[in-house]
């Protein structure tokens, strides 16, 4: 059997999505290996939920760099240091830049809590709710250099759950992880 693809996961949050990737290459369910979490929150809970699976950080606040353009250079030289093949954004919450863009070219995949086109950027489930949608969803997508405008990879429908946004978030977080790891496991392939 061929080596595990290495992935890099960037997440400036909670980090939900990269533990049900991890979790997923624990029960080889997807031939991957995460090499190197990536954050813009130093302080953010993926820190902790990577830690705790022994898998390097690299944290680094935008802010301390003189331009986005360093910032990214900085993250492209230790995504080659780990040999890193796959970016996957994971509740990343920056634009990537064509510097980034030009390193992993088509190999730089986001998920995104709507069914795009629709409800790109930021609060997508409130932007739905507020909408009045009976349907939203998730979508596996290529990064490009536009907010949530790449290639559609993959995608799945959720009912939303009227008057109940928190629901509605738990069942969208559910198929988040499903559909997440069955895109990267196709191509991974």
């Amino acid at each position: 059997m061929t080596a595990p693809t290495k992935i890099a996961v960037f997440a400036s949050g909670s980090g939900s999505n990269f533990q049900a990737i991890q979790e997923a290459i624990e029960r080889g369910e997807l031939h991957a290996k995460v090499a190197l979490v990536v954050t813009d929150k130093p302080g953010a809970f993926v820190v902790t939920r990577a830690e705790n699976f022994g898998i390097p950080v690299l944290a680094l606040n935008p802010k301390e760099f003189v331009s986005k353009s360093a910032y990214e250079t900085a993250i492209i030289e230790a995504l080659h240091e780990c040999d890193v093949k796959w970016i996957v954004l994971a509740g990343y919450m920056r634009l990537i830049s064509d510097v980034l863009l030009a390193a992993f070219p088509q190999r730089i995949v986001n998920i995104h809590p709507s069914l795009l086109p629709a409800f790109p950027g930021k609060d997508a489930i409130g932007q739905a709710i507020n909408h009045g949608v009976k349907i939203t969803g998730v979508t596996v997508h290529f990064v490009d250099e536009g907010m949530d405008t790449g290639p559609i990879i993959a995608q799945a429908a959720v009912p939303v759950i009227e008057g109940n946004r928190e629901a509605t978030e738990a069942e969208i977080h559910k198929q988040e992880h499903l559909l997440y790891t069955k895109a990267l496991q196709q191509l991974l392939q």
